[in-house]
């Protein structure tokens, strides 16, 4: 027998989140009665019980959490497709970055791209951090790092290798001590939570990785910078930040790179099925092998 209910299958996806008749009856104002009354006119409908009634509220019961998966999935898929959709009448595309690559990279070669693609209406989207780009509407991210993520199609942009900087009360310090005995004693600077950068950066130094309590995140990369220069502590840094190392502001305080990081363009699958964003991408990555 044909499936009819997708609405309530709508309304099952509200509850299933909640596991609360009254939340979902909030989120979709109703009355709790009525959220009740649709899913019992769906359990009927499908022939077996979404929810396990408990004393204290409610649960999925086994075939209700394998109908709610396979939902969300193809919920998901239709809102992407409709989007798609959407941008494809449009001529829209998003891309994500940071506002440090932004304003340091991309923002002096940007008309070019805008001169070339009159047609193209192009969002930038500030991101610092690793987000679901479809569940944000974007259809591109530029990352910084090693390139090792498997959430996305991966392409390297340009390498930019990583080294650590300091500012300039700082960098007289590391030059006195020698920075391996004066990291220890210095708060290291990570762009996440869970990043591996300096890790990385003293595997290939040689040096031991001190404990977690002189360690401070700080997300966004202009800010960091900022906090470099001000004394706040070391950071992986690329040539992005030419103007303060040469200006003084910033030092590079040892010669140890990683190599293998730098900029890469992230995207999910099928992306560049769209005109706009196969344009973007193609000129993006021409640009990127071009001599600054």
């Amino acid at each position: 027998m044909r499936f009819r209910s997708y609405d309530n299958l709508r309304l099952f996806d509200v509850v299933a989140r909640h596991l609360s008749f009254t939340a979902a009856a909030e989120e979709l104002h109703l009355t709790k009665g009525a959220v009740s009354y649709q899913i019992k006119r769906l359990e009927a409908e499908l022939g077996f019980k979404v929810f396990a009634r408990r004393p204290r509220g409610i649960a999925l019961s086994e075939k209700g959490a394998r109908l709610w998966h396979a939902s969300q999935a193809a919920f998901d898929d239709l809102e992407r497709e409709i989007d798609g959709l959407r941008e494809e009448d449009s001529g829209h595309i998003t891309i994500g970055m940071s506002t440090y690559f932004a304003s340091r990279w991309l923002s002096p070669r940007l008309m070019i791209f805008m001169a070339e693609h009159l047609r193209i209406a192009l969002r930038l989207q500030p991101l610092i951090d690793l987000i679901d780009l479809p569940a944000h509407n974007i259809d591109m991210a530029i990352r910084w790092g090693k390139g090792d993520w498997t959430d996305l199609e991966i392409e390297r942009l340009f390498p930019c290798p990583a080294f650590p900087t300091a500012g300039a009360a700082i960098a007289r310090q590391v030059d006195e001590l020698g920075v391996a005995a004066a990291l220890p004693a210095l708060t290291l600077l990570h762009d996440r939570d869970g990043s591996e950068s300096w890790l990385d950066w003293h595997k290939a130094a040689g040096l031991p990785l001190g404990p977690l309590r002189d360690h401070l995140v700080i997300p966004d990369p202009n800010v960091r910078v900022q906090a470099v220069i001000d004394g706040q502590g070391v950071a992986l840094n690329d040539a992005l930040v030419a103007d303060e190392l040469a200006a003084g502001t910033l030092v590079q305080i040892s010669p140890v790179e990683l190599g293998d990081y730098g900029y890469f363009l992230a995207y999910p699958k099928g992306a560049l099925d769209r005109p706009e964003l196969r344009a973007f991408r193609d000129w993006i990555m021409a640009g990127a092998r071009l001599p600054d």
